[in-house]
């Protein structure tokens, strides 16, 4: 063990010395382990809310949507072997129909968007977010519907049970000649995404039955499209809306959603920002430390010189301690942030309003990245902070540090 290495670890562990020096040392490393357990949790969900809302929002929406600058597409029988054979075998395509509708129960109505759809459509990730029942799509008597967990919910309805959907007839004011159109259906399975948009506002039937609900006929709204590759996306988007007509409308996944993803983009601006002042924090936490430290070892710093040590030497000791002071407080922090985050993960004692995060539960990835990240430019620049202090201990004069004393 060399000179300095020795000294520190006496200043530092020694307990005959000063309460108050150990007091201060403390009251550092957990300013340090504070910081650095914030700033692991706060990125950790930032990453987490990112990626789990872009995951959510990719499994349950299809990735890109053809729709119509008009109400609707016509002769989708023929056009959509001619998309199928432009995608080829990257993408699966299916039809839709979708539009606003009023529904009711007997307690309440509420107004949604009806969406038709296949029942060979896996587009939308439908069933793997079934809660009760299942994924019926027939057209039976009376035809069957899936509806959100929130909108069951608010119509006080439950599985099997029945609803009235009251729409527009070919999207026209209703009159004597063109009546609304009003029709009964059996509520056959239950979902729940953690999303209000999709829980709240959407359900799902049978496409031939929400094209004879809507008046369409054999018209559709739109095309759903699943990619094999997400990173596609662009170019697929680009190479259909070259190669389709008017009225068709070509729209990706994160155009749609554009609000959300850069409303994630802005959430992870002020890390920077965020990041420094922690650290700030900490390395302040270091240099006041060790200045007081330093004065209280002037004593020592002159016994220390009178003996021989050199500049470089007293530095070294002083630099060490507050190195060693902010390993201590890193692995304290990453130690707490682990354990806090593990126990929100398994607890869940934190949930959110899943109408403005679009999710229920705090989102948190464990990431060695994050962690690895904090800890290494937490401890650089402690140790850039811990030189202040060495400096201007190394400086100190024997005779003065002596007669001080």
């Amino acid at each position: 063990m060399s000179f300095p290495l020795f000294i520190s670890k006496k200043f530092t562990l020694s307990r005959k010395e000063s309460r108050f020096i150990t007091i201060i040392s403390s009251i550092s490393i957990l300013g340090i382990s504070l910081g650095v357990a914030t700033l692991i949790i706060a990125l950790s969900i930032l990453e987490g809310f990112a990626e789990t809302i872009q995951k959510k929002i990719i499994d349950l929406d299809s990735h890109i949507q053809i729709t119509s600058y008009q109400t609707v597409l016509p002769n989708y029988k023929r056009v959509l072997p001619a998309i199928r054979q432009i995608l080829g075998t990257s993408a699966e395509v299916n039809p839709y129909a979708s539009n606003l509708v009023i529904i009711s129960s007997k307690h309440t109505k509420e107004g949604v968007n009806i969406k038709g759809i296949t029942p060979e459509n896996k587009s939308i990730n439908l069933e793997k977010n079934i809660i009760e029942g299942k994924l019926d799509l027939n057209n039976d008597s009376p035809p069957s519907i899936i509806v959100g967990k929130k909108l069951a919910d608010k119509l006080f309805v439950k599985l099997n049970d029945f609803v009235t959907v009251f729409a527009l007839k070919n999207n026209e004011i209703p009159s004597i000649d063109n009546p609304p159109t009003i029709e009964q259906f059996k509520v056959k399975g239950i979902f729940e995404t953690g999303m209000a948009e999709y829980d709240d506002l959407i359900a799902y039937t049978n496409l031939t039955c929400a094209q004879n609900l809507f008046g369409f006929g054999d018209k559709i709204t739109g095309y759903d499209i699943k990619l094999n590759d997400i990173s596609k996306i662009d170019s697929i988007s680009n190479l259909l809306a070259s190669q389709l007509r008017y009225p068709h409308a070509v729209s990706s996944i994160f155009q749609k959603h554009r609000n959300i993803f850069t409303w994630i983009e802005l959430q992870k601006k002020p890390i920077p920002i965020v990041l420094g002042l922690i650290i700030l924090v900490a390395a302040f936490n270091i240099i006041s430390s060790l200045l007081m430290v330093v004065l209280e070892k002037t004593h020592s710093i002159g016994v220390l010189k009178s003996l021989g040590a050199t500049n470089g030497q007293i530095t070294k000791i002083f630099a060490y301690q507050g190195v060693f002071l902010a390993i201590i407080g890193i692995i304290i922090g990453n130690l707490l942030a682990l354990l806090l985050m593990s126990i929100q993960l398994h607890y869940n004692l934190i949930s959110l309003p899943s109408s403005v995060y679009f999710t229920s539960t705090v989102p948190i990835i464990l990431s060695l990245k994050i962690f690895a990240g904090v800890s290494i430019i937490a401890l650089l620049l402690c140790f850039a902070a811990a030189f202040i202090p060495s400096y201007i201990a190394s400086k100190i004069k024997p005779i003065s540090s002596l007669r001080f004393s």
